[in-house]
C-alpha cells in the first residue's frame, strides 16, 4: 500500500507500507525523523506525540493508513523560520523554554512533552499549574520530578503573553 501525508508542511510518500504499521514507525524508520520515540507502543508514555490535524496523538496508536492524506506536525517541525547564522533551524519558544529551564535532561520524553506543551500554550496562553499538570498527564518522564518541566511550559506561557499571545524567546 502506497501512502501519502504531508509532514511538517511537506508531500511525503510510503510505499509499501504493512497492514498495522504505525505512523510512528513511518516517521522515524521510513521518513528519517527520528525526533518523536518509541517507548511503549501503547500510547501509555507519550514519548511518540505529533499534532495530526492540529490534535496531538500518540503516534504509535495511529495506523500510517489512517493517516492518508492527512497533515502530521512533528517535534521537528515546531522549529521556525530559516536556520539562524549557524546554519541551525530556530527553536520553537516552548522548544527554547525547554532548554533555557533545564527541562531537557535524557530526552526520551523531551518531544511529546514538547508537543503537549506547545498545544496547551497556544490553546491557553495562562495555564494554571493545574492545567499544565493535565495538559501533560499522558507524558511519563523517569528522569526529573517534573519541576523543570513545569518551569519550562510557565516559561513559554509566560514569553507568549509578553509578546501579545505570539511566543517569543527572550
Amino acid at each position: 500500500m502506497r501512502v501519502t501525508i504531508t509532514v511538517n508542511g511537506s508531500a511525503e510518500t510510503v510505499d509499501d507500507v504493512w497492514e498495522g504499521e504505525s505512523l510512528l514507525y513511518a516517521l522515524r524508520e521510513r521518513m528519517g525523523l527520528p525526533g518523536s520515540k518509541n517507548a511503549c507502543e501503547q500510547g501509555e508514555c507519550g514519548s511518540c506525540t505529533v499534532y495530526l490535524d492540529g490534535v496531538p496523538v500518540c503516534s504509535c496508536l495511529v495506523a500510517v493508513g489512517q493517516a492518508q492524506g492527512r497533515d502530521v506536525r512533528t517535534v521537528e517541525g515546531l522549529t521556525e523560520g530559516p536556520p539562524g547564522d549557524a546554519g541551525e533551524a530556530r527553536l520553537d519558544p516552548v522548544q527554547q523554554a525547554f532548554v533555557d529551564a533545564g527541562a531537557v535532561q535524557c530526552g526520551f520524553c523531551t518531544p511529546g512533552l514538547i508537543v503537549a506543551s506547545h498545544d496547551l500554550v497556544e490553546r491557553n496562553p495562562e495555564p494554571s499549574d493545574a492545567e499544565i499538570r493535565e495538559a501533560l498527564a499522558g507524558n511519563l518522564c523517569r528522569c526529573t520530578g517534573y519541576e523543570k518541566i513545569l518551569d519550562a511550559v510557565r516559561l513559554a506561557a509566560a514569553r507568549k503573553r509578553t509578546a501579545g499571545g505570539k511566543a517569543v524567546r527572550s
